[in-house]
């Protein structure tokens, strides 16, 4: 089901791109300058643990240098309808998430087409970031960046502009991967084996407002965050500050290693705030080798809307201390459905595992292979019961980003 909340803004900036609004509007990527200097000449990861220790702002600029040259501005034409401010992907990625799953709206921001200021047009231009991981033209970005868009302009950090193939994209998770043909020696950066600590130091990347290569800095502020706005996944929030066109860039720890691939902040204006949430590394190493081998990521599917247990729920069901997530639909002919799952029913395990909240279950079921069994353990009608579901596989038409299923 999907939950939006208006502090929660998507950051992809979108600019109107026709030869009217061309004399009106100056497009922030043509103006946008490399604010880091680095030889491409020889490919190489830029990220070693040899060349940073632990701490912090003295060695950002050391850390700046050697990643920039992997970080690029990502540009997509995208249909009119994929920039509208309803849809999820608007809701909070540093772009303009215009995803119909991701949490929160969209706002106007500079140089993007605002209501009633331009008349919609066939098509717009979204700008975001992204990074190569790998020297022969591998990169990541945000899935809301590209819209429906199956091409992509990407513009190095010495100002060089390449014609990127998407290979494929997942509106779950908000990522993306694109390949860029006919170079061998990009620099790359590697994704951190080991997630990062509250409070540890931060830099974050991207491509603010399709002026350039952009860094800042700040801690990570908390892991593992359950927003409870639709999305199955939990991010890394970090306080460095992440502005429009940002979103799909990476955020790294000391060592140059990707921590996390910024999507959303948290904003009551629309403006940064400092509260910015990244997909984690762990989940990019899931969904990346997916998308390289067959475009697509293979998810279990229930066919259940599901809503976490609340205090207010909890005592409804004269149960104070009850965990889990309540069904508050099912969808007819779907697996759930078939099982016998019920409106209102609570489920409490999956697998004889506890669950805490709709988040947790939906990502067991989504880890779930299609055709395999999960076994659900619930409350119906305050007594105990169990039910086994034989999971289908969640098309991405069936789950716009992040919508539990």
């Amino acid at each position: 089901m999907n939950h939006r909340d208006p502090a929660f803004v998507s950051l992809r900036t979108s600019l109107v791109t026709s030869a009217f609004t061309s004399a009106l509007l100056v497009s922030a990527s043509l103006v946008s300058a490399s604010l880091v200097s680095a030889s491409l000449a020889h490919a190489q990861p830029v990220n070693s643990r040899a060349d940073h220790g632990n701490g912090g702002p003295g060695e950002f600029a050391d850390l700046a240098e050697k990643v920039g040259p992997a970080v690029i501005g990502v540009n997509a034409k995208v249909a009119a309808a994929d920039d509208d401010d309803s849809s999820p992907g608007d809701s909070s990625g540093p772009d303009d998430l215009p995803d119909q799953d991701t949490p929160g709206r969209a706002v106007p921001n500079p140089g993007r087409r605002g209501p009633g200021n331009l008349p919609k047009l066939g098509e717009m231009t979204s700008i975001g970031s992204g990074f190569f991981i790998s020297a022969d033209g591998y990169a990541v970005t945000n899935n809301h960046v590209l819209g429906g868009s199956d091409r992509a302009d990407v513009r190095t950090s010495d100002n060089k502009v390449y014609k990127a193939k998407v290979l494929g994209k997942d509106p779950v998770s908000d990522l993306a991967l694109l390949k860029v043909d006919g170079r061998t020696d990009f620099s790359y950066v590697k994704l951190a084996d080991q997630p990062p600590r509250t409070g540890d130091w931060v830099l974050a990347a991207g491509n603010s407002f399709g002026l350039g290569n952009t860094v800042t800095a700040g801690i990570v502020s908390a892991r593992a965050r359950d927003l409870e706005t639709g999305s199955s996944e939990d991010f890394v929030q970090i306080d460095a500050r992440i502005n429009r066109g940002d979103s799909g860039g990476p955020s790294f720890n000391t060592h140059g290693e990707v921590i996390g691939v910024n999507s959303l902040i948290f904003s009551p204006s629309g403006g940064s705030v400092g509260v910015a949430f990244a997909i984690p590394a762990d989940t990019v190493k899931t969904v990346i080798p997916q998308l390289k081998d067959k475009g697509t990521v293979t998810r279990g599917w229930m066919g259940a809307q599901i809503q976490s247990i609340t205090p207010g729920i909890a005592e409804s069901l004269g149960a104070d201390n009850l965990h889990g997530a309540v069904v508050v639909g099912v969808q007819t002919g779907g697996p759930a459905a078939k099982a016998g799952l019920k409106r209102g029913d609570v489920i409490t395990s999956v697998n004889d595992e506890p669950i805490k909240s709709a988040n947790e279950l939906t990502k067991k079921v989504y880890a779930g292979a299609p055709g395999s069994s999960v076994k659900l353990s619930m409350l119906r009608d305050h007594a105990p019961n169990s039910l086994s579901v034989t999971l289908g596989q969640l098309a991405q038409s069936q789950a716009p980003a992040g919508a539990p299923k």
